[in-house]
């Protein structure tokens, strides 16, 4: 069965390009121009399997969007675009939920790999769930993959789909230490040049939720000059 995915996006133009080059990938996709009717026609449907998610709408910004979509959607992939290109706005899309930013103008070519990157990802997570452990304990952190929660001391800590994927990576890999770049590669599915802040911004988001003191953390350590690592239970203090 085809994807579906939702376009919103108020050039006229651009959406009906994006339209065009999806259908020539084999994806079927729908146009809305702004904000509040995406909101609506997604709480009614749960059709689309990705959304392409302009920044700049002509009735909210596109990052109060994602947020919302975030609180009830945790899963379905979030391509953004933008006109703006500074890293502070990369990061600040990245970080309110979105799995990719693609900044404007861009190729069509570079938006049909991104968006097969991002169904790759979401296709192999799928895949692999089967092959995971149900569940990981380490200490007072409770993963519990298949219902996709988490609780700390048995209390439920609320992570966005990326929060969670990072989490789950590091506990699947106690001990380990993992560069930004490599993070980058495992969890968000290929390298972004450039990007390797919104690790570091995904990390203390992580450890504002999961930590009883985040400038003091218990699980996820900063090892100097090289990256992070989750801590083993029996190291921690």
């Amino acid at each position: 069965m085809s994807k579906k995915i939702l376009i919103v996006e108020d050039d006229v133009d651009i959406a009906r390009l994006i339209q065009l080059q999806l259908r020539d990938i084999g994806y079927q996709s729908d146009i809305i121009d702004n904000g509040a009717k995406a909101l609506d026609r997604l709480s009614e449907s749960q059709d689309y399997d990705m959304l392409i998610l302009d920044i700049m709408l002509p009735d909210c910004d596109g990052l109060s969007i994602c947020e919302q979509i975030r609180k009830s959607d945790q899963q379905t992939p979030i391509l953004m675009l933008t006109a703006r290109s500074s890293e502070y706005d990369r990061v600040l899309g990245l970080d309110t939920g979105a799995d990719d930013y693609l900044t404007k103008p861009f190729s069509f070519m570079e938006l049909s790999a991104r968006v097969k990157a991002l169904f790759r990802r979401s296709g192999a997570h799928s895949d692999s769930a089967e092959k995971q452990p149900q569940e990981i304990r380490l200490g007072e952190l409770f993963i519990d993959l298949r219902g996709h929660r988490v609780t700390v001391s048995g209390k439920q800590v609320e992570l966005t789909a990326r929060e969670f994927d990072l989490l789950t990576h590091f506990a699947m890999n106690p001990g380990q230490v993992f560069t930004r770049t490599q993070l980058l590669k495992d969890v968000w599915g290929y390298h972004h040049d450039g990007y390797e802040h919104t690790v570091n911004t995904h990390i203390n988001r992580l450890r504002n939720k999961i930590e009883r003191q985040a400038d003091n953390p218990d699980y996820i350590l900063t090892v100097w000059g090289v990256g992070y690592q989750l801590q083993e239970p029996s190291r921690q203090h």
